[in-house]
């Protein structure tokens, strides 16, 4: 996938706020994220609980409200779709992979049935090494799977700004693919894909989405995070 300087710009929404920065919407706060208060049934079962782990583009930094996030439009076309699931935002604005491990534990003190994995932005950008984002994605999935035995996890494929190089970003790229298929996670599409770059699917400063950027981002993921909560249903209903 060629990225154009446009998308090195939509890269940076990422890294926006800095990983030491004080929490704010979408940051992490006091307790870890908790679905314990929404409303969880389907038809006398359960819904899963799908917790989105990533930066501020999860986070929806510059949107009005967590309700215009991807991830609240995605669990809108779930329910559309006849699979709704509970989500929890657990977006942290300036995250990178490093930071992002050392946060795993804490999220992962609740239940879920799907993480989705959006990390590696903000390594990009910064161009740190490839080979330690590998490290950090591997080992946080691989906690997840000691906390978490059942849950599906869902890694969403990111870019690599050109300007780092043609090596870099092709190594890069490669990351994702290597990690989903060597620990067994469902791999979906770049998540900007079509919204990077494209001046009316971006706030006023041009590298934020706006909410119908969001909404396309929220496309983008569904077919694969629909496998993931089908496949969560499926463990939930045995006899479905």
């Amino acid at each position: 996938m060629r990225i154009t300087g446009s998308l090195c710009l939509a890269l940076a929404l990422a890294a926006c706020t800095p990983p030491d920065a004080p929490p704010a919407r979408g940051d992490a706060a006091d307790a870890p994220p908790s679905a314990a208060t929404s409303e969880r049934s389907r038809d006398e079962t359960t819904r899963p609980v799908v917790v989105f782990f990533g930066t501020s583009l999860t986070a929806g930094l510059g949107l009005p409200s967590e309700d215009d996030t991807y991830v609240a439009h995605a669990a809108e076309l779930a329910r559309a779709a006849g699979v709704p699931f509970t989500p929890v935002n657990a977006g942290v604005s300036g995250e990178t992979s490093a930071a992002g491990l050392r946060r795993i534990d804490w999220v992962l003190q609740n239940p879920l049935d799907v993480l989705v994995l959006e990390l590696g932005a903000n390594d990009g950008l910064r161009g740190l090494p490839v080979d330690e984002l590998r490290e950090n994605l591997t080992e946080i999935v691989r906690r997840t799977r000691q906390r978490q035995p059942e849950a599906e996890v869902v890694i969403l494929a990111m870019e690599a700004p050109t300007n780092l190089g043609e090596r870099y970003t092709t190594e890069f790229r490669q990351i994702f693919r290597d990690v989903a298929e060597r620990e067994g996670a469902l791999l979906a599409p770049f998540l900007l894909e079509g919204v990077a770059g494209v001046p009316e699917l971006n706030q006023p400063d041009r590298i934020h989405p706006t909410i119908e950027g969001h909404r396309r981002m929220a496309e983008n993921i569904m077919p694969t995070l629909t496998t993931a909560i089908e496949s969560a249903y499926e463990r939930m209903e045995p006899s479905r």
